[in-house]
C-alpha cells in the first residue's frame, strides 16, 4: 500500500521498512549513508596505512611485473603462433598432409625469390605478428584487469572489520 505525499514522494505505512513485506525480486532497502561512509572511510584509512609497508610495496611491483609479463607473453607469444598454425589447419580441413602440400610451394617461392621480396615478406609477417599481438593485448588488459595486492589486503581487513563491528553495521554492507 502506497500513499502519495504532498511533495510527490511515495511513503509506506511501515516506518522503518523492517516489517514491510518484500517480493522475491524486490531490491532490499538501501543502506544508511552513514554506515556505507564509515565502511569506505575505514577502507581508505587502511589503504593509506598499508601503502607504506615496504613488503607490500615490493609485492605490488612484483605483481605488476608478473601481470605485464604474462599479458605480453599471451598476447605476443601464444595467440599469434596459435593463429598462424590454426588458420592453415582449418583451411586444409584439419589434414596436416594437405596443409604441408599447400604451404610447401609458398616456402619454395620465398626461398627462390630475391632478397628484396624476402625482406618485404618478412616485414609483412612481423607487422602481422605485432598487430595480432597488440589486438589481443588490448583485449587481454580489458578482460583480465590487474588485481592489486593492496586491494586484496584491504578486502581481508574489511571482512575482519565487519566481523568486529557486526553489531554496529547492517546485514549487507
Amino acid at each position: 500500500m502506497t500513499v502519495e505525499t504532498p511533495e510527490g514522494a511515495n511513503s509506506t505505512p511501515y516506518a522503518d521498512n523492517s516489517d514491510a513485506p518484500q517480493a522475491p525480486n524486490e531490491r532490499p532497502s538501501p543502506l544508511p549513508a552513514a554506515d556505507v561512509a564509515a565502511y569506505w572511510a575505514e577502507r581508505r584509512r587502511y589503504l593509506e596505512r598499508v601503502r607504506k609497508v615496504p613488503e607490500l610495496r615490493q609485492r605490488y611491483w612484483r605483481a605488476i611485473g608478473i601481470y605485464l609479463l604474462r599479458r605480453i607473453m599471451w598476447s605476443f607469444g601464444f595467440f599469434p603462433i596459435f593463429l598462424a598454425f590454426w588458420l592453415p589447419l582449418v583451411m586444409s580441413s584439419f589434414n596436416p598432409v594437405v596443409m604441408v602440400t599447400e604451404l610447401l610451394p609458398l616456402l619454395h617461392n620465398f626461398v627462390d625469390s630475391n632478397p628484396e621480396v624476402q625482406a618485404n615478406t618478412l616485414s609483412t609477417l612481423v607487422i602481422a605478428w605485432l598487430s595480432v599481438g597488440f589486438f589481443f593485448l588490448v583485449f587481454d588488459f580489458v578482460l583480465t584487469p590487474f588485481k592489486s595486492p593492496y586491494q586484496y589486503e584491504a578486502d581481508v581487513y574489511m571482512r575482519s572489520w565487519e566481523q568486529l563491528n557486526l553489531d554496529q553495521l547492517p546485514d549487507k554492507v
